[in-house]
C-alpha cells in the first residue's frame, strides 16, 4: 500500500537458480530485437540483485500495448514460472482509481473537490476545515494508518474502512490543512467512503461500471476480499539477507480504497492508455489530477490527486508506486509521449519494480530520442578518452579548454581509467540553462557509479563536461 521502498536485497542462491531456469515466460512484444534485448537484461539483471522472485512487465508506446513479458518464479515451492496473464495486487496504485472516480463524481456535480469532508463524514476531525482536494492530494493533515512496511498483528484480523477512520483520523491532525504533505492511507479511506455516499453504490461497483468494464480490465480483482488465487503469484518477503518466506495476507478490509486492486500488468496497462488518451475523464479533470498541489507557503509537493507528478529526462512523468504484503509496483505515465511502463514484482519492501521501469524508460527513451542519444554517444566516447588523458578540444568552447588543464587531464586519467570502459551511460535528465542545454547522465564503470553534467551551446559545443562521484 505504500509507495516504493528504497531498500535493496542481495539476491539467495537458490532463487538465482530458479531465475535461471525461467528466464522469461508468455512473451508478446512487438519492439525491436534489440530494444527486447535491453528490456530483458533489466528485468533479469534487477531481479537477481534485489532477490525478487518475479516481474510482470508491460509497456504502452503511441498508445498501445507493444510489450508484455514476465520473468523468473511466480512460486518457488513448487516451482511456478511467471507469466503475463497473471494478477498481482498492486497496492497504491489504486489510489489513482479512487481519485478517478472522485472526479468523474465532481464532473457529474454529485460533489466539488473543494467541499468539506464534513458533507460526507462530518465526525472526523476538523471535518469542516478538511476538503475533498487535501483528502486525495495528501495534505489533510490525517494520519497514516499504515506507514509500516511489514503487517502487524492487528492487521492479520478483518476490520472495516469505519473502523479505521475511528481509529486514525478522529486523532487530533498532525498539521494544519494545507501546510504540510505527507503519504496517508487514512485518506484514501475517507475518499473511497466519499465515493460510496456520493454515488449509492460501493466503490467496487463504481469502478467496475465506469472504468473496469468500459476498459475491457477483466483481470481484475479486489483483493481485500479474498487472496489471489493457485495460479497467481505467491508473496514474499525476506527477513534481512535471508531466503524467500511467504508473506502474510493482510486482513479483510485493510486495503479498500487505498490499496485493494490487483490485476494483469496489461490490464494496467490499459488504465494507462485510458489516461494517455484522456478517455474516462473530462481534459480539465485530468489537468487537476495531474497538477501537483501547492502548500500555503508556496511550496511545491510533487504529488497531484493520487498520483506523483514530476518531470524524468525531459519527459513529463505521472506516476505512482504500490506496496502491499508481499507485492511492489510501479505504473510510470509519460503523457506527451504516449508511453506507459509497468512493472509487478512479487517480493515487499524492495525497490526492484522501480529500478526496473527506470532502466526500461531509459532504454525507451535512448532509442527513439535521437538528441539524447546523440549526447549519450558522445558523453561516453569523451570518458573513454578522459580514462587515458585525452580529450578532441574542438568538442569544447574555450572555458572548458582552459578547464581542462594538464593537471585536470592528469586527475581525471588516474582516477577514471582503473574502472575500465564504461558499462553504461543514461541520461536522467535534462533542462535548459543560461542559452545552453543542460544534461545530467549516470556512468557505470566497474564497480563504480559516477556523475556527469554538462552545458552544451547551440553550436554545439560543449561548456562543461564535469564528472562527480555518485
Amino acid at each position: 500500500m505504500h509507495t516504493t521502498t528504497r531498500r535493496l536485497f542481495l539476491t539467495g542462491i537458490a532463487l538465482l537458480a530458479v531465475a535461471a531456469r525461467t528466464p522469461c515466460a508468455g512473451a508478446q512484444t512487438t519492439l525491436p530485437d534489440a530494444m527486447q534485448a535491453r528490456i530483458d537484461t533489466a528485468a533479469r539483471d534487477v531481479l537477481a540483485r534485489t532477490g525478487a522472485p518475479s516481474a510482470s512487465v508491460a509497456i504502452v508506446r503511441d498508445g498501445k500495448i507493444v510489450f508484455a513479458h514476465a520473468y523468473g518464479s511466480a512460486r518457488l515451492d513448487p516451482a511456478m514460472p511467471a507469466t503475463p496473464s497473471m494478477r498481482y495486487s498492486i497496492g497504491s496504485v489504486s489510489k489513482q482509481f479512487t481519485a478517478t472516480a472522485i472526479l468523474l463524481l465532481a464532473q457529474r456535480g454529485k460533489l466539488s473537490l473543494d467541499d468539506k469532508i464534513a458533507r460526507w463524514l462530518p465526525d472526523l476531525t476538523r471535518a469542516n476545515e478538511v476538503t475533498v482536494r487535501q483528502i486525495l492530494s495528501m495534505t489533510s493533515g490525517y494520519q497514516d494508518y499504515w506507514p509500516q512496511d511489514y503487517v502487524m498483528p492487528p492487521m492479520l484480523k478483518p476490520t472495516t474502512s469505519r473502523a479505521i477512520i475511528d481509529e486514525w483520523a478522529r486523532k487530533p491532525l498532525d498539521f494544519d490543512p494545507g501546510t504540510r504533505w505527507q503519504y496517508s492511507n487514512t485518506n484514501y479511506v475517507i475518499a473511497g467512503l466519499i465515493v460510496e455516499k456520493a454515488s449509492g453504490m460501493s466503490l467496487v461497483e463504481f469502478l467496475r461500471k465506469e472504468v473496469f468494464a468500459p476498459l475491457h480490465m477483466e483481470s481484475v480483482m479486489i483483493t481485500d476480499e479474498a487472496a489471489l488465487g493457485p495460479t497467481d503469484p505467491e508473496r514474499y518477503l525476506r527477513y534481512a539477507l535471508g531466503p524467500l518466506r511467504v508473506a502474510p495476507k493482510e486482513g479483510r478490509g485493510w486495503l479498500f480504497a487505498a490499496g485493494e486492486l490487483a490485476m494483469t500488468a496489461s490490464d494496467l496497462a490499459r488504465w494507462d492508455i485510458a489516461v494517455i488518451d484522456q478517455a474516462i475523464l473530462k481534459p480539465a479533470s485530468y489537468q487537476a489530477q495531474q497538477t501537483e498541489m501547492v502548500l500555503r507557503n508556496g511550496t511545491g509537493t510533487g504529488y497531484g490527486l493520487g498520483v506523483d507528478v514530476s518531470m524524468s529526462n525531459g519527459h513529463r512523468l505521472i506516476s505512482h508506486g504500490g506496496e502491499v504484503s508481499g507485492f511492489t509496483t510501479q505504473n510510470s505515465i509519460y503523457p506527451d509521449d504516449h508511453t506507459a511502463v509497468v512493472v509487478f514484482t512479487n517480493l515487499d519492501a524492495t525497490g526492484a519494480s522501480g529500478q526496473i521501469a527506470g532502466r526500461i524508460a531509459d532504454a525507451l527513451f535512448s532509442a527513439t530520442d535521437r538528441d539524447t542519444e546523440k549526447a549519450v554517444a558522445q558523453a561516453r566516447s569523451i570518458f573513454e578518452g578522459l580514462q587515458h588523458g585525452t580529450i578532441d578540444r574542438s568538442l569544447f568552447t574555450g572555458n572548458a579548454n582552459a578547464y581542462f588543464g594538464d593537471q585536470a587531464l592528469a586527475d581525471f586519467a588516474s582516477s577514471l581509467g582503473p574502472l575500465g570502459p564504461p558499462a553504461d551511460v543514461v541520461q536522467t535528465r535534462q533542462s535548459l540553462r543560461g542559452g545552453m542545454t543542460f544534461r545530467a547522465f549516470r556512468i557505470r564503470a566497474g564497480l563504480k557509479t559516477v556523475s556527469l553534467s554538462t552545458f552544451t551551446l547551440p553550436d554545439g559545443k560543449l561548456e562543461q563536461y564535469q564528472i562527480a562521484s555518485q
